[in-house]
């Protein structure tokens, strides 16, 4: 379609008539937004006007444009690409050297592209040089992301994902990891890309993952940066497991303060400099204090030694099997068994007619989904709340929606109010899958998918 199907029924940049050129409209753009980005296609850009738009209309222009900031990312990744093979040759003999290590730079190859792109692009050095380097991977490495980014399928963070973590990997074994996740990747958002591209390298890797997982045991540090109006950011690069186990004990300190009128965020930043400064080991040693619970789900092969495939830290995605196995025979540790389907990765398995799930559900339901079911969410299953996706029947409780794993979905408070108040947001979800696909007040719809447990 193009900007001569907008023609027929929009003349001299006025709308025909408000009612039935916001329909044609809106099915015009919806059409435009199925079709791959090209030039005809972007020469319509300009006429998606947002007052001549339905709600519905306004959200398919969204994606249309979105679509086409890939193409052109696209474009200017095979651009960089070139730009990245022209070098300066040896600098000029006549040039005086400055002490024998300017010598060595200087009768080097130098590469200008970094300075060209940070100069045209008007970027910081590191900028261009990261820029530079995606489109060399992805050019060279990932034909298959580069077209979806080229068709709008796919972000241009998505595609950098594939590229910055298949860096470390051999040619053939950066071709294995894409095409795993080829087909998957235009239904994720970037963040659910990371964890899958992740899971992968650890798959094909798990040798060279452990590896490079050592070498960043080895550069842990503290962390310390001044902010604005008197406060600072204090943290730690360490192991996942470690921040894992120091997230929990924070987290159960924090709630341990009672309602004093301070905010969650709060008291978890107060519960961290109580816990290194000030801490109240009386307590903690004569067992009133808290505990703590770090989820890891592993499979029994890599558990026992078998395997060395990846295990899953919930909240932060896979983690190697050495990592796993740290965690799994440390002292206290308890174990629970885990159903998994083989197929499709899910946790199968409760009282079906109480309101308040079981605490057994409750673990199950957070384990299988791992984050909030709305699609564009990150936020931890075990923050969420666990809403009934058909509504549970409070006075006939055997006619209504069943406290069940299988109709049981955490959704953080924000989409969990969403779902429940909001008359325009409706979900579905497969019991047999997992999928829910979530309905907008414009129509559209969205799926979410739970990552599978440990395998894909």
């Amino acid at each position: 379609m193009g900007a001569l199907a907008l023609g027929e029924v929009a003349q001299g940049g006025v709308p025909v008539s408000a009612g039935v050129a916001a329909e044609s409209l809106d099915a015009w753009v919806a059409l435009l937004r199925e079709q791959a980005p090209c030039g005809e296609t972007a020469a319509s850009l300009d006429d998606l006007k947002g007052e001549w738009l339905s709600p519905r209309g306004r959200v398919d222009a969204l994606a249309v444009v979105e679509r086409h900031l890939g193409w052109l990312q696209a474009k200017q990744v095979e651009l960089l690409a070139f730009i990245s093979d022209h070098t300066e040759g040896p600098a000029r003999s006549d040039v005086p050297a400055v002490g024998a290590d300017m010598d060595a730079v200087f009768l080097g190859e130098w590469d200008c592209a970094v300075e060209e792109v940070a100069c045209a692009l008007k970027l910081a050095n590191s900028t261009a040089a990261q820029r530079l380097e995606t489109a060399r991977l992805l050019t060279g490495r990932h034909p298959a992301t580069l077209g979806l980014l080229a068709d709008g399928e796919i972000s241009y963070q998505q595609a950098r994902i594939v590229a910055e973590q298949c860096a470390v990997l051999a040619v053939e074994v950066a071709g294995e990891v894409e095409r795993a996740l080829v087909e998957r990747m235009p239904q994720q958002a970037a963040g659910q890309t990371r964890a899958a591209v992740r899971r992968q390298v650890h798959r094909v890797d798990p040798e060279g993952a452990e590896g490079r997982h050592q070498q960043r045991v080895r550069e842990r540090k503290l962390l310390s940066y001044p902010q604005e109006d008197g406060m600072a950011l204090f943290g730690a690069v360490l192991p996942a497991q470690r921040a894992a186990m120091m997230e929990q004990v924070v987290e159960a300190y924090a709630v341990g303060y009672g309602d004093d009128g301070r905010t969650l965020d709060q008291k978890r930043a107060d519960a961290l400099y109580d816990l290194v400064v000030e801490p109240r080991t009386g307590a903690l040693e004569s067992g009133g204090g808290v505990g703590a619970v770090v989820h890891v789900t592993v499979p029994l092969d890599v558990l026992m030694g078998v395997d060395d495939g990846p295990g899953e830290l919930k909240g932060y995605g896979p983690v190697t099997a050495g990592q796993v196995r740290e965690i799994a025979f440390a002292g206290g540790t308890v174990w629970r068994r885990l159903l998994v389907q083989p197929a499709s990765g899910l946790l199968v398995k409760t009282d079906p007619l109480a309101y308040k799930p079981t605490a057994e559900t409750a673990r199950h339901v957070v384990a299988r989904d791992q984050y909030c079911a709305f699609p564009s969410c990150r936020m931890p299953a075990s923050r969420c709340d666990l809403d009934h996706v058909r509504a549970f029947d409070r006075a006939r409780p055997e006619r209504g929606g069943p406290t069940t794993p299988e109709n049981l979905q955490p959704l953080c408070r924000r989409h969990h109010r969403l779902k429940t108040h909001h008359p325009g947001w409706r979900v579905a979800r497969d019991a047999h899958t997992g999928v829910a696909v979530w309905t907008a007040p414009t129509g559209h719809t969205y799926i979410n998918t739970p990552p599978p447990v440990c395998r894909e």
